[in-house]
C-alpha cells in the first residue's frame, strides 16, 4: 500500500515551486494563527472557528506539498506557473 501512495504523490515540482509553496503554508499559517488568537477564541462562534479551522488546514497542506514535493493541482492535470 505504501509504494501506491509513494508513486501517487510522485514529485511533480522543482525547487522554485517548493519554495513557493513553503512561503505560502507559512503565510497561512500564520493567519491562521492571528485569526485564532484575535477572532475565533474571544468570539467563540461557528464562523470564526470554521474560517480559522480552514485557515490552518490549508496551511498544513502547503507545506506539507512543500516537503513532498508534490502539487496536488497539477496532479489534477492543471498546469501552474510555479
Amino acid at each position: 500500500m505504501w509504494n501506491r501512495i509513494k508513486s501517487a504523490l510522485a514529485c511533480n515540482i522543482d525547487a522554485c515551486g517548493k519554495r513557493a509553496r513553503w512561503l505560502a503554508g507559512l503565510v497561512t499559517l500564520a493567519i491562521g494563527a492571528i485569526s485564532l488568537v484575535a477572532w475565533a477564541l474571544p468570539s467563540a462562534s461557528a464562523s470564526a472557528w470554521t474560517f480559522t479551522a480552514f485557515l490552518l488546514i490549508a496551511g498544513v497542506f502547503c507545506v506539507f506539498e512543500s516537503l513532498a514535493g508534490w502539487c496536488a493541482l497539477r496532479a489534477m492535470g492543471f498546469k501552474t506557473r510555479i
